[in-house]
């Protein structure tokens, strides 16, 4: 059972013991901490809030609204939705933040509470902190009853951001339309089954809707990775499709699956977008330290520069904005278009990767063919309480004191067109490490030489 209360919000498994597991309680102390750090600089403050699909989902709304409300905060709940849409709504409701409910990639049994500023991004590192404090406080106050926030329930905000999507000038919706795409989805039972199914419909596509029904009951794994979505390329592959399109249960990661059932590979998704957008217009790219170089690839090829950020959505966007990027994000299948708003959006990538697709004029597999061909192993050390992992990066420093690499983010080794990166994750008790190559082998290899030189120097204490 895990609780983790961090900058990033507040995630954990649900039931079980307060300030243990994610409770009620738990729920209610940290919502009002977002609220007593709103209220720090907006007199009348507003906040938007919507959920994914999952079975806690709908029980916590109604602690974090009213919470909030007790405060004297007004809420604009949107009830079912995705990250993206909420974040949109952040802005277009001129609100002063916004709660998304939503443990994103994790199993059913975990939720979050996912925190954005007034601009509809996830607040900052030092706004986190100042949260949490709140959270921990006993000087929360709360307001008499004349003076309750009041709530609004608006339930079409997800067809308004669809309209936003066709709005925009890259995508192409006479040129998909035209196609007539045959498309798979599976939506893993949760928002997306709403969202997904109705942008494709007003792109003309023909939908094979798989786990589209928002009822929280997840048919497998809810991290969209080739392992976990062995069904949607089976039918695939057995049908007659044109793509297949997997999202994680917020809508804010973005899977393909090609015509023959292969996975198109979610580091690949941004790289296909960002190839399309960078062949409308000239710009820079940004991606963590953990997504594949094929992007930098791609971006040196049409004359941009490519930036790495730290791993984590708001670190992307704030080197986006510092670099100008026209596209950017991270090699977990999240695309940020900075036309349409900084946040991971996986509608918005559907309709720009199908605009390319369109144009293209061939065969998912036959564009996926057309990029670098680099393979990432993806591994995980469960975090040790006795673990001092700042000790063994820097012996590992030492180690590998003769190649290049980079600690703004845990640690980042070079070799070559090889890497490997470990971190600690800010969602899970877990250090991750993933190394790229060219091979699949060379790569586990890298991975797995890393992981004996961890376990060796926590060994040697």
């Amino acid at each position: 059972m895990t609780l983790i209360k961090s900058i990033s919000g507040l995630r954990g498994t649900v039931g079980g013991h307060v300030g243990e597991t994610l409770t009620p309680i738990d729920v209610a102390k940290f919502s009002a901490g977002f609220g007593m750090w709103i209220k720090e600089t907006h007199e009348s403050p507003t906040v938007v809030i919507g959920r994914d699909a999952r079975p806690s989902g709908n029980l916590f709304t109604v602690i974090v609204e009213n919470t909030l409300r007790a405060q004297g905060i007004d809420v604009v709940d949107l009830g079912l939705s995705t990250t993206p849409t909420v974040e949109m709504a952040v802005v277009n409701e001129k609100a002063h933040g916004g709660i998304i409910l939503t443990a994103s990639h994790n199993p059913a049994g975990w939720n979050a509470l996912k925190l954005l500023n007034e601009k509809g991004e996830f607040i900052s590192a030092e706004d986190g902190k100042k949260v949490v404090e709140w959270a921990d406080s006993a000087d929360i106050e709360f307001s008499e009853p004349k003076k309750f926030g009041s709530i609004t329930t608006k339930d079409d905000y997800i067809d308004w951001h669809i309209e936003q999507i066709l709005n925009l000038e890259l995508v192409d919706a006479r040129a998909i339309q035209a196609k007539k795409f045959k498309v798979a989805v599976d939506a893993v039972n949760s928002t997306g089954g709403i969202a997904v199914p109705k942008l494709l419909k007003k792109l003309g596509c023909e939908v094979t809707e798989l786990y589209c029904e928002p009822n929280g009951v997840f048919p497998h794994n809810p991290e969209p990775l080739p392992e976990n979505i062995t069904h949607i390329s089976s039918v695939i592959e057995g049908g007659d499709y044109d793509i297949g399109f997997v999202v994680d249960p917020d809508v804010d990661r973005l899977v393909m699956v090609c015509e023959d059932g292969v996975s198109f590979g979610e580091e690949y998704t941004l790289v296909a977008v960002a190839d399309y957008i960078l062949g409308q217009k000239n710009g820079n790219t940004v991606s963590n330290l953990s997504s594949t170089r094929a992007l930098r690839d791609v971006t040196e090829k049409h004359g941009g520069t490519y930036e790495a950020s730290a791993v984590g959505e708001v670190n992307v966007v704030t080197k986006m904005k510092e670099v100008e990027a026209v596209i950017g994000g991270e090699g977990n299948g999240g695309v940020i278009y900075p036309e349409l708003h900084y946040g991971r959006d996986a509608l918005v990538g559907i309709a720009l990767f199908l605009s390319h697709l369109a144009k293209f004029g061939k065969s998912a597999s036959m564009l996926r063919a057309k990029y670098p061909s680099y393979h990432i192993s993806k591994n995980k050390i469960e975090l040790d309480a006795s673990m001092d992992l700042d000790t063994v990066l820097d012996n590992l420093k030492l180690k590998y004191s003769k190649n290049k690499f980079t600690t703004i983010d845990g640690l980042k080794i070079e070799f070559d067109k090889e890497w490997v990166h470990l971190r600690k994750s800010n969602t899970e008790p877990i250090i991750r490490i993933y190394a790229e190559s060219e091979s699949q082998n060379t790569a586990d290899h890298l991975a797995q030489k890393l992981i004996m030189d961890i376990k060796e120097l926590i060994a040697e204490g």
